[in-house]
C-alpha cells in the first residue's frame, strides 16, 4: 500500500478551530441564526406501555403565543414508518415511558414549555415489562450483533475442556444503563422550504450529515437532494448523535406544520436520558478454564442484554472475546429481552466496552487462582495470529504495551496479597486490563480536491467534526498529500453540499476520511499533472484495501490504575492511571491524547459512578440528571497519563493509522475494579463500584 511521507502528520498541531470556539464563533447547531424562528417542546409519555386515549390541547392553544400543538393524529403524515423509533406521532401507541406524544410550537421556548404543561392527555395503561433478567423465559437470539456480527461463535468443545482444566474461573458480571451525556444537548432547526429545490433545511448535531440526510428524506417523501444538513461543530456525541433520533424528525415536522417559519428544537438534559439512545444494561456469565502453566483451554462468554420492543439493538458484547486470547475452544452467544423501555444505541466502544470489563475482571480472576502475575498470565494467552479468522496480525504489539506499562507505572510494586499495603486509612491497590478495539474503515465517502491557484488548495468532504479535531488532521493528511503546508489548505467539512462521508463512528473517521482524501488527490495528480491551472477539480472516492482481507486489524493498549480505598467509608480515588497503546501512526500527538485520555475518563467514570436507575413500576429514568447521575471531574483522578508505541500500520490505510476513539475507555474500567481488588481483596462484580459494595467486607480489614 502507498503511504504517505509525513511531514503534517505527526505533528502536534494546536486546533485550527480552537480560536472560534475560544471566542465564541464557531456555531453549533442551535446557535445557527435563522429569521423569526419559532420554539419546540416535546410533549412526552407519562407511562411505559399502553395507548393515548384523548388529549386536551384547548388550554395550551389559547396561550399567547402558541402557534401550534401537534399530536396524533393531528401530525404530518410520514411517507415511511417501518423504523419505530422514528415513527414520531404516527400512532397513539406508546412504546415507553418518555416517547413523544406531542409537541408545543410557540414564539419563545418559555411559552412553549409553560403551554405543554397545560395539555392534559390520558391513556389505556398497560402493565409495563422492564425488568432484564438473566432466567426469562423469552430471550431470543438476534440475527445479527452490532453491526453485522455473528450472534454466536463455537469452537471446540469448551463443556468438556472446561472438566479437564487444571484450573476454572466461573463468575458473571453485570454492566447498568449507561447514558451518552455529551456537552452539546441534542438540538435540531428545522426549515421547510415548500418553494425552494432544498424543501428541508436542517442544523443539526450530529456526527454524519449525509446519514441524517438519508433517514429522514424518504420519511418525508423528499428525495436526498431536496433535504440539506448543516454541521460544522458538534460538542460531543459518544455515538448517540451516530443515527438520527425521534427529535430530529420532530422538528422537521414541526417546520412542514408551519412552513416559512424555522422551529428550533433543543432537548433538555432530562429528555435526553430517555430519547438520545444508550449503553444497554448486561449480564455477562465467564467461564475461564486453564491448564496448570495458565495456559487458557476454554472460554465462554455468554451475554443476556435489553433491546427496546419497538426497535431492537443488539450490542456485540461478546465479540472482543472471540480474538482476545488464544485458548482452542471458545463459545460465546448473545440472547436478547425485548421490553417497554427506551431504545438502547451506540455508545463509546459498544460491546468491546462492556464485554472487555468482563473478561479482563476474570481473567484477573484466573490470574489469582493460578498464583500469577496478572501480566504473566496475558502474555502466556497472546495469540500468533486472530484466534477468530485465523488471520495474521497486522501488528498485534499488546504485550509491548503491557511490558512498557510495567515498568513506567512501577508495576513491580504491587501488593502481591490483596489487603496488605496500608497507608493511614488507605488500603492500596494496582490493577491491570488489557484493551482492544478493531479497525474500521467504511466505504461510502468522497472527496474533492480544487486548487485555487498561488500555491492554495481547497479540500471538500461531508465529515464531522465531534470534537476529536478533524478540522485539523484532516488538514494534516491532506496537506501531506498535496506536498503543502497546512496553512495552504483549506478544508470543508460538515454539511450535505459536500461530498459525501460516512458517519464519525467506531473509531472509523479519519481511516475513512483521510484514505479518501488521498485517493482524491492522487486522482487530481493523474488528471491534471503536476502544473493544473488555477480551479482544476477531481474527485474520489475511498478506494479498496485488499489487505482488510488478508490481515486482522485491530489496535491494542494495556491500562492501568492504581486506587486508595478509605478503610472507614469504602471511597474510592484514583490517584494515577496509565494508558499505553498500540494504534499505528499518530497523526496529531496533542489531539489523540485528548482522545485517549477522554476515553480513559470515560472508563474510570463507568468503572465508579455511572448508573441510570430505572423504576421497574413505571419504566422512569429517576436519576435523570446530572446531580443523580454522576459521571467523572477532574477531581476523580490526580495523575492520568497516556502513551503510545511509535509504529505504523502499512495494511491499514496511505496513513498508516488505526482508530483511537474507542480504545481508550476499552479496558479502563477492567484495570480500575481489578486495582480495587488488589486494595482491599473485595471482587466487584457489578458496576458501578460504590462504597456500599465494600464496607461489609471492610469490617474484618478495619479491625486488622
Amino acid at each position: 500500500m502507498t503511504t504517505l511521507r509525513p511531514r503534517a502528520v505527526g505533528a502536534s498541531l494546536a486546533r485550527l478551530d480552537g480560536p472560534a470556539k475560544v471566542t465564541g464563533t464557531a456555531r453549533y447547531a442551535f446557535e445557527h441564526p435563522v429569521d423569526d424562528p419559532l420554539y419546540a417542546h416535546p410533549l412526552q409519555a407519562a407511562v411505559a406501555r399502553g395507548r393515548v386515549s384523548a388529549v386536551d390541547t384547548e388550554a395550551a392553544e389559547g396561550c399567547p403565543g402558541v402557534v401550534a400543538v401537534l399530536t396524533y393524529p393531528g401530525a404530518p403524515r410520514l411517507e415511511e414508518t417501518g423504523d419505530q423509533e422514528l415513527a414520531v406521532l404516527q400512532s397513539g401507541r406508546v412504546g415507553f415511558r418518555g416517547q413523544f406524544v406531542g409537541v408545543v410550537v410557540a414564539e419563545s421556548p418559555e411559552t412553549a414549555r409553560h403551554a405543554a404543561s397545560l395539555v392534559r392527555i390520558s391513556y389505556d395503561e398497560e402493565e409495563p415489562d422492564v425488568e432484564l433478567r438473566a432466567d426469562r423465559d423469552d430471550l431470543y437470539a438476534p440475527d445479527v450483533v452490532n453491526p453485522a456480527f455473528p450472534t454466536d461463535s463455537d469452537h471446540g468443545d469448551v463443556d468438556a475442556a472446561m472438566d479437564r482444566a487444571a484450573v476454572t474461573v466461573d463468575v458473571t458480571y453485570t454492566t447498568p444503563m449507561e447514558l451518552n451525556n455529551p456537552m452539546e444537548p441534542h438540538t435540531t432547526v428545522a426549515v421547510w422550504q415548500p418553494d425552494s429545490a432544498v424543501r428541508l433545511l436542517l442544523y443539526a448535531s450530529t456526527q454524519g450529515v449525509h446519514s441524517v440526510r438519508k433517514t429522514l428524506a424518504p420519511l418525508f417523501g423528499l428525495e436526498a437532494d431536496q433535504v440539506r444538513v448543516i454541521s460544522p461543530h458538534v460538542g460531543g456525541g459518544f455515538g448517540s448523535k451516530g443515527m438520527p433520533h425521534a427529535h430530529d424528525v420532530l422538528a422537521a415536522l414541526c417546520a412542514k406544520a408551519v412552513p416559512g417559519r424555522p422551529v428550533k428544537l433543543a432537548l433538555t438534559r432530562q429528555q435526553m436520558f430517555t430519547l438520545t439512545g444508550h449503553r444497554t444494561p448486561t449480564i455477562q456469565h465467564l467461564r475461564l478454564g486453564c491448564d496448570a502453566a495458565g495456559r487458557l483451554t476454554a472460554i465462554a462468554h455468554d451475554v443476556v442484554e435489553r433491546t427496546s420492543r419497538i426497535k431492537e439493538f443488539a450490542e456485540q458484547t461478546a465479540t472482543g472475546t472471540r480474538m482476545m486470547y488464544a485458548a482452542p475452544n471458545r463459545r460465546t452467544s448473545h440472547r436478547l429481552a425485548a421490553l417497554d423501555v427506551p431504545v438502547p444505541s451506540w455508545m463509546r466502544a459498544p460491546g468491546e466496552c462492556p464485554g472487555l470489563f468482563a473478561l479482563e475482571c476474570a481473567m484477573d480472576e484466573l490470574a489469582v487462582a493460578c498464583g500469577l502475575d496478572p501480566i504473566e498470565l496475558r502474555v502466556r494467552n497472546d495469540p500468533p495470529q486472530d484466534p477468530e479468522t485465523g488471520r495474521p496480525w497486522s501488528g498485534r504489539k499488546l504485550v509491548e504495551c503491557l511490558r512498557e506499562g510495567a515498568r513506567r507505572f512501577r508495576w513491580a510494586q504491587r501488593p502481591a496479597a490483596p489487603g496488605s499495603r496500608r497507608e493511614g486509612r488507605d488500603l492500596v491497590g494496582l490493577g491491570v486490563a488489557s484493551s482492544t478495539y478493531p479497525y474500521y474503515a467504511s466505504p461510502g465517502s468522497e472527496a474533492s480536491v480544487v486548487f485555487d491557484g498561488e500555491g492554495r488548495w481547497t479540500v471538500r468532504i461531508g465529515a464531522a467534526d465531534i470534537g476529536t479535531g478533524t478540522w485539523t488532521t484532516l488538514t494534516q493528511i491532506a496537506a501531506d498529500a498535496l506536498d503543502a503546508a497546512p496553512d495552504d489548505v483549506t478544508l470543508l467539512i460538515g454539511d450535505t453540499t459536500l461530498p459525501p462521508a460516512t458517519v464519525a463512528g467506531g473509531s472509523s473517521g479519519l481511516a475513512s476520511w483521510g484514505s479518501t482524501v488521498v485517493e482524491a488527490v492522487r486522482t487530481f495528480r493523474q488528471e491534471h499533472g503536476d502544473d493544473p491551472d488555477p480551479g482544476a477539480e477531481s474527485r474520489a472516492g475511498m478506494p479498496e484495501n485488499p489487505d482488510r482481507k488478508k490481515y486482522a486489524l485491530h489496535s491494542f493498549g494495556a491500562h492501568f490504575a492504581e486506587v486508595r480505598v478509605d478503610v472507614d467509608t469504602g471511597e474510592i480515588r484514583v490517584p494515577r492511571m496509565l494508558g499505553v497503546f498500540s494504534a499505528g501512526r499518530i497523526v496529531n500527538p496533542r489531539t489523540a491524547r485528548s482522545q485517549f485520555l477522554g476515553g480513559m475518563t470515560m472508563g474510570l467514570s463507568m468503572a465508579l459512578h455511572e448508573h441510570a436507575v430505572l423504576d421497574p413500576r413505571t419504566g422512569h429514568v429517576v436519576n435523570n440528571d446530572l446531580a443523580d447521575y454522576h459521571i467523572a471531574a477532574h477531581a476523580d483522578v490526580c495523575d492520568m497519563d497516556a502513551i503510545w508505541l511509535d509504529e505504523e500500520d502499512p495494511h491499514t490505510n496511505p496513513m498508516g493509522t488505526r482508530g483511537i476513539g474507542e480504545i481508550g475507555i476499552v479496558g479502563s474500567p477492567s484495570a480500575v475494579i481489578n486495582a480495587v481488588f488488589n486494595a482491599t481483596g473485595v471482587r466487584v462484580r457489578d458496576l458501578p463500584a460504590t462504597p456500599d459494595k465494600l464496607l461489609e467486607a471492610l469490617d474484618t480489614l478495619r479491625g486488622a
